[in-house]
C-alpha cells in the first residue's frame, strides 16, 4: 500500500441526519446515509495527515481508530471544516509535539481569528489548547518524504485548496476547477470530489456537474462527498456511471504507486 485515504466524514455542513428533518435519508436505517461533517485522513509510510477538522472530529477519530496525526491540511476556513480544531490538542499530548497546520494565507488568517486563544501566548489562559505551527502554502511541498500537491479551485467565489498525495486527490467544496489546476488531477487512482445534491447550488457541484467533472478528470475510481440529504446512498449509486459512487463515513481508499 502506498497511500490510503479514509473518509472520516462525508456530509454537508448540516450533517445528516439534519436537525428537525424526517425525510427518507435523515431517517434511513442505512448507516451510509448517516454523514458527519466533511474531513479525511491521508495515511502513508507510518504517518497520518488530517485534512480539515470537522465539528465531529473527536467522534470520527474514535469511530475509525485514529491514534496519530502528524500534520493538518486545511482546504478552507468554513465552520464545518475547522470547528473541531481544538480536539487536535489530544494528539499534541500523545505525541509531545506541536502540529504543522497547512493552508493558504487567507485560510490561516481566518483560522487565527476564529481560534485566537490557540495562537496567543497568554500565561493567564487556564486550560490546555492546541499547539499548532501555521505554514502558508501556495505551491507543492514535501511532507514526511512525499510530495503534497495543493490543488487550487473555487468554492463559489472563494479560492480554496484540494490536496493530492501520490495518486489520491481529495477535493471537497468545489464549484469550478480552473484549467490551470487540471494537470494536477491527471493519472489518479482515487478522486474524492464534491457533489452536494441534485439541484444547482452557487458554491458546490451538484450531482450532474460532479459526474461531468469526474468524467473529464478520468480517475480510475471517483467518490462523491459533502453530500446533502437529497441523495440516498443505494439508489443514487445505482444511477451513477461505472467507477463512481457516493462516499460514506469510514470509506477507505488505497492506491499503489
Amino acid at each position: 500500500m502506498a497511500v490510503r485515504l479514509t473518509v472520516l466524514g462525508s456530509g454537508t455542513s448540516h450533517g445528516i441526519p439534519m436537525i428537525g428533518c424526517d425525510c427518507a435519508v435523515c431517517t434511513s436505517a442505512d448507516p451510509r446515509d448517516c454523514r458527519t461533517r466533511t474531513s479525511a485522513l491521508f495515511s502513508y509510510d507510518g504517518h497520518s495527515v488530517l485534512v480539515d477538522t470537522s465539528p465531529e472530529l473527536r467522534f470520527q477519530c474514535l469511530a475509525y481508530n485514529v491514534r496519530r496525526v502528524d500534520a493538518i491540511l486545511l482546504t478552507h476556513h468554513h465552520a464545518d471544516h475547522v470547528c473541531g480544531l481544538d480536539d487536535v490538542r489530544r494528539f499534541n499530548w500523545l505525541q509531545k509535539a506541536a502540529l504543522p497546520l497547512y493552508g493558504n494565507a487567507h485560510t490561516l488568517a481566518r483560522v487565527r481569528q476564529m481560534f485566537t486563544y490557540a495562537f496567543t501566548d497568554d500565561p493567564d489562559y487556564p486550560s490546555a489548547k492546541p499547539a499548532l505551527v501555521p505554514m502558508a502554502i501556495d505551491a507543492p511541498f514535501e511532507l514526511f518524504g512525499r510530495k503534497v500537491l495543493p490543488i487550487p479551485y473555487l468554492h463559489g467565489s472563494l479560492p480554496v485548496l484540494g490536496f493530492r498525495i501520490g495518486r489520491v486527490a481529495y477535493c471537497p467544496d468545489c464549484s469550478a476547477i480552473p484549467d490551470a489546476s487540471r494537470p494536477l488531477l491527471a493519472d489518479l487512482d482515487v478522486l474524492i470530489l464534491d457533489a452536494l445534491r441534485r439541484r444547482p447550488h452557487p458554491t458546490h457541484f451538484n450531482l450532474d456537474q460532479a459526474v461531468a467533472e469526474a468524467q473529464r478528470i478520468g480517475a480510475r475510481r471517483t467518490y462523491f462527498t459533502h453530500i446533502a440529504h437529497e441523495l440516498a446512498h443505494v439508489p443514487t449509486n445505482a444511477e451513477l456511471p461505472a467507477g463512481m459512487e457516493l462516499a460514506y463515513d469510514g470509506l477507505v481508499c488505497d492506491a499503489e504507486d
